[in-house]
């Protein structure tokens, strides 16, 4: 099932909440909206469910309007994150309410309705815990449960909103990585709502940046991370060093004017000696261990501007850095932007 929006717009009194968003989301794909607080991704993925209404705008299934249809109408699965599971009613219930509650015509025998429940805890892997009540599960386990609740109707559409949020930073891990499995196994549409980089590039097949109620980019979370289409993007998934300078012979753009190159931290190369023309000295400030990896924070020589670099504990190591050393930096994959024009 494709998932086409035009132009949809949203306010709510002064406040612009969706911006004349166009998107198109193939059939099967698991796609991340992602973006900061308040940038309009949850109002997109109500607009898409039919929980909230667009000010204008079409959400198209397949080619078809569904835009004035009710939600019920749309076969659309919906995980929250806080799971919303019927905290009196047992697991293999919270997952048959869904066909329980369809008109006689359209309702399964109880027969097929154990059997679809079964299956679909076998699916999440918690067939185990059938009479078990919430209560008495994990958070990842009652996620589990929300998600086969959402796939008991057979959605055409499948969507969740900051699924993993209210977990855990090693219970996150864990889901997301069997997410991005189960999904492999099942090919529903898939639309994720997240604030989290990592797991929008480890989940994903595409990933779409929004800010301020528009989309900033859509694309692999290859080329968004490697490609960025603008500062912005370029700074939210992931640490930047900013280098201010003006452009000299640029290719299509005139001699000095302001730009700005972004470095990630992690092409950020520490050298004892001066390897080239682009390395510049600086001073070791902090050293910060973080599990498999090692930050540094250094300061350039001749101004007061602050540098990350993030390396390998090995890379450290092997260079046995101290606070307040003079060493040499070198950035690796500059991206220079000078007014919304990239270098």
């Amino acid at each position: 099932m494709s998932i086409e929006i035009e132009n949809i717009s949203k306010q709510f009194g002064d406040f612009t909440a969706l911006d004349n968003v166009s998107l198109t989301i193939p059939t099967g794909e698991l796609v991340a909206l992602l973006g900061p607080s308040g940038c309009g991704k949850t109002t997109l993925l109500r607009i898409i469910a039919g929980l909230e209404a667009a000010d204008r705008g079409r959400i198209l299934f397949n080619g078809e309007n569904t835009t004035d249809r009710h939600v019920r109408e749309r076969k659309v699965g919906f995980v929250f994150q806080h799971y919303a599971l019927f905290k009196h009613m047992t697991v293999f219930d919270n997952v048959a309410f869904g066909l329980t509650v369809r008109p006689k015509s359209s309702r399964p025998s109880k027969g097929e309705i154990r059997d679809k429940v079964m299956n679909l805890l076998k699916l999440v892997q918690l067939d185990f815990q059938s009479d078990r009540y919430p209560s008495q599960l994990s958070g990842g386990q009652r996620q589990r449960i929300a998600l086969a609740r959402a796939l008991a109707v057979e959605p055409q559409v499948l969507l969740l909103d900051e699924p993993f949020g209210a977990l855990d930073a090693q219970v996150r891990a864990e889901l997301r990585r069997w997410l991005r499995r189960l999904h492999d196994e099942i090919h529903v549409t898939s639309v994720f709502v997240t604030h989290d980089q990592e797991e929008a590039l480890e989940v994903a097949d595409r990933i779409v940046v929004m800010n301020k109620g528009r989309v900033e980019q859509a694309g692999t979370p290859d080329l968004v991370y490697d490609h960025p289409a603008n500062p912005f993007v370029l700074n939210f998934l992931g640490n930047v060093n900013l280098f201010h300078g003006r452009t000299q012979h640029g290719v299509g753009v005139q001699d000095n004017r302001n730009a700005v190159s972004y470095v990630r931290s992690h092409d950020i190369e520490i050298d004892r000696s001066q390897q080239d023309s682009t390395s510049f000295r600086a001073e070791v400030k902090h050293v910060q261990k973080l599990g498999p990896s090692v930050r540094v924070t250094l300061v350039m020589d001749g101004n007061a501007e602050l540098i990350e670099a993030e390396l390998t504990r090995d890379a450290f190591q092997n260079l046995g850095l101290q606070h307040g050393e003079k060493v040499y930096v070198r950035p690796r994959q500059v991206r220079v932007f000078v007014e919304d024009y990239q270098i």
